[in-house]
């Protein structure tokens, strides 16, 4: 199988947006409590817009490229 460079980039793309999602979830998750309300949510809101593109937006640009 043959992999091209943007089929690669979209792959590790995704692993460093899961490893985020992860990493956030793991803060939030441990006890870490923000010092704040502000940053609670900041940090929540990161994580929703993560999720976001990796699960909406990443198939809506595959989509929009198949169709060229």
């Amino acid at each position: 199988m043959v992999t091209t460079v943007s089929t690669q980039f979209e792959g590790e793309l995704k692993k460093v947006i899961e490893a985020e999602i992860e990493n956030l979830r793991n803060y939030l998750e441990e006890g870490q409590v923000p010092k704040d309300f502000a940053e609670y949510k900041f940090l929540t809101g990161q994580l929703f817009a993560y999720r976001r593109v990796l699960n909406n937006y990443a198939d809506e640009v595959n989509t929009i490229i198949s169709k060229r």
